[in-house]
């Protein structure tokens, strides 16, 4: 991409929370500091654990500010509405504390307390969840039903290099999406997500319970991206389930759907 003079804050996301592109941070940053524009990650998918996004490169490159939803892995639970903004440096901080201050925005002291003890706990579900969601992925690219599986740590990935170099060691969140094949239509992949039993559906992730959700690309997106193939998409959030026990819950739905199909 090329910025323009009035740019002032380029916003990222490491991985894509639904097709999990990874970008090229450190290309992406150069970019930024030679226009003399800010930049900010949504870390939510990494939290903090799968890579430094103060220091993520060997010439310790850096975003200027992380963003992250504290419902998903801080929370531990799914049922906290809260966010917080990281900053590099001093000064952008107390900027943003100010406007933070002046909008009068606070937060329960509860849902603080919720937070501050379930962080103890991240790492290791953290952990778990990206080793079921890898669990999940080879599987997944078994299944004659998917195209295309969605995950960093694929090496045909959109960005799998990039992840590579900067998630040292392999983490990759809880998230992996499926594009069905085309001969699937709406109505039996809605048949599949009603009979998964273990799956629930739900837009959040990170909380102790899986979740599905059903996304039609091109309602959503304007640009075509080529790496996408054709089909309905499927993202899968993985919880704290043996996944053993997901990919039969994933095979018995199958099943399911392609015997509605044929009625």
């Amino acid at each position: 991409f090329q910025p323009t003079d009035k740019a002032k804050l380029i916003w990222l996301e490491a991985a894509g929370s639904v097709t999990l592109e990874f970008p090229d941070l450190a290309g992406l940053v150069k970019k930024a500091q030679a226009h003399n524009i800010l930049t900010a990650l949504d870390n939510t998918w990494g939290a903090g654990l799968a890579f430094d996004a103060f220091d993520f490169s060997e010439e310790h490159l850096s975003v200027d500010m992380t963003v992250h939803a504290l419902t998903k892995y801080p929370s531990g639970g799914g049922d906290i509405l809260m966010g917080s903004v990281v900053t590099r440096d001093k000064a952008l901080h107390h900027k943003l504390f100010r406007a933070h201050a002046i909008q009068g925005i606070s937060v329960s002291g509860d849902d603080v307390a919720q937070i501050q003890r379930s962080l103890a706990s991240m790492q290791l579900r953290y952990e778990h969840q990206s080793k079921s969601a890898l669990a999940l992925m080879t599987w997944l690219q078994q299944q004659a039903e998917f195209v295309q599986v969605l995950h960093p740590a694929d090496p045909d990935s959109a960005g799998h290099q990039y992840w590579k170099e900067i998630c040292k060691q392999g983490d990759s969140a809880g998230l992996v999406s499926v594009i069905f094949d085309s001969t699937y239509v709406m109505q039996d992949i809605r048949n599949f997500c009603d009979s998964l039993k273990l799956f629930k559906l739900g837009f959040s992730w990170g909380g102790p319970v899986s979740l599905v959700m059903l996304y039609n690309l091109k309602d959503m997106r304007v640009l075509e991206h080529s790496h996408l193939k054709d089909g309905l998409l499927v993202r899968f959030c993985i919880g704290l389930e043996y996944p053993e026990d997901l990919i039969q819950d994933i095979q018995h739905a199958l099943e399911q759907m392609k015997k509605l199909k044929n009625e």
